[in-house]
């Protein structure tokens, strides 16, 4: 787990190892979530990106007759 401090602008800067394991980029967008009493940032992610993420995956799922 990594601290860091809230400059007087209220500014972070993300630990060298966060950012790594990420791959986060100078630049890169990250989205902003408030979840009761912390804060998340989650990295956005280009839609181009995520093209074939759900490749392979089973689509079929079992319906009552009467949805057919």
């Amino acid at each position: 787990m990594e601290v860091v401090t809230v400059s007087p602008k209220f500014q972070v800067v993300i630990p060298r190892s966060v950012r790594r394991s990420l791959g986060l980029k100078p630049g890169q967008k990250v989205q902003v979530v408030q979840y009761e009493n912390r804060i998340e940032l989650i990295p956005v992610v280009p839609v181009k990106k995520t093209r074939g993420f759900l490749r392979g995956i089973d689509t079929h799922i079992h319906r009552e007759n009467d949805r057919v």
